[in-house]
């Protein structure tokens, strides 16, 4: 039935975004959640997150980060077996340390207006088969210098944490997809310490500074290989600047409103394929080593003073591993603007 259901999505309701016409056309979406998770597109694409394991149901919005009490988000994410964790009415949860999650998790919020806000968010460290869907992260702040329960048999006493939105640190298969993201302390999204595999849709993000962190600094070589689809995202207003630093990234389909400073900038020799996006590129580092990096735009659409400045030489070689899906026509996206961040979606209708 989910196959049925995915080509009567791609016949009558294409969009040319892979990922929204692989599921929100059913209206039986409900039932068929784990659905989500073979709809993923971009170097991301293979995080399965708790397909393969029972639902969990979060009734609790409280938190105790060194003793979760069952039914509350912390005690889900940390069971060592997949689980698929949904909500069972509106939430505001306000984390008292960082949620540290286990592998094989998906947390999804679709049917409710789930919010993680005003403490401490999530941390995906040194795991695999993560995905966070539809759900408000802000306000997020530091935390840590406390006892934290990252597994049902141990907790320990982590240090002190950047204050970041979701932090994603020595983890790969990992799929962030329709979040609203905004007002952190650090970053809104921060992809760290050799992290790879993973895609950033559809989210929408808005009045932040330094909005993604990808590769922690330009020392660190392990984030070289690292590879990232940043896809159909919203950047509204109030945003500073994002920054990769190693790796491949392929930046597809976004639209960036309202920027200050810049919307798609690096250093360390970053490969970078920007792809029908609605732009500017802009090299802010001293020197004139980034002549050498591959940076290639391709129907991006530069409009009200934008620009992008081509580098490098553009091996095939190279592009090759900063390529991970078709990119639709910039004019397209303007003419019909992506449906990004959490979605309010109800029974029996399409999403």
């Amino acid at each position: 039935m989910s196959g049925l259901v995915v080509f009567l999505c791609l016949v009558f309701f294409s969009t040319g975004n892979p990922i929204d016409d692989c599921w929100r056309c059913d209206s039986n979406w409900e039932a068929n959640r784990k659905m989500l998770a073979d709809c993923g597109a971009g170097f991301g694409r293979n995080a399965v997150g708790g397909r393969d394991g029972e639902l969990y149901i979060v009734k609790d919005s409280n938190d105790d980060p060194e003793n979760p009490v069952p039914g509350t988000l912390r005690h889900a994410v940390i069971q060592e077996v997949p689980l698929w964790i949904i909500f069972d009415h509106d939430m505001e949860i306000n984390l008292k340390e960082e949620l540290v999650m286990s592998s094989y998790k998906t947390i999804d919020g679709r049917g409710f207006n789930i919010q993680i806000s005003d403490g401490p968010c999530i941390c995906i460290y040194n795991v695999s088969n993560i995905i966070i869907h539809n759900i408000y992260i802000h306000d997020c702040v530091p935390g840590g210098n406390a006892v934290v329960r990252d597994s049902p048999q141990h907790s320990g006493l982590r240090g002190k944490s950047d204050g970041d939105g979701i932090s994603v640190f020595g983890a790969r298969d990992i799929w962030i997809d329709h979040c609203t993201l905004a007002s952190c302390y650090d970053g809104l999204i921060d992809v760290v310490f050799g992290s790879t595999a993973i895609t950033i849709s559809n989210n929408y993000m808005f009045h932040h500074n330094e909005v993604m962190l990808l590769g922690h600094s330009d020392d660190y070589l392990p984030d070289k290989n690292m590879q990232i689809t940043i896809a159909f995202n919203f950047f509204g207003d109030g945003l500073v600047q994002r920054m990769p630093r190693h790796g491949y990234f392929h930046i597809l389909n976004n639209i960036y409103t309202s920027w200050e400073m810049y919307a798609i900038g690096g250093s360390a020799n970053p490969t970078i394929n920007s792809q029908g996006n609605v732009t500017k590129h802009e090299i802010t580092e001293e020197g004139e080593d980034w002549k050498q990096w591959n940076w290639r735009s391709e129907g991006d659409l530069l409009l009200n003073g934008a620009f992008f400045t081509t580098s490098g030489e553009e091996t095939p070689a190279s592009y090759m591993k900063a390529s991970s899906m078709v990119a639709r026509p910039a004019y397209v996206i303007i003419s019909s603007p992506p449906t990004s961040g959490a979605l309010y979606c109800q029974k029996d209708k399409p999403c």
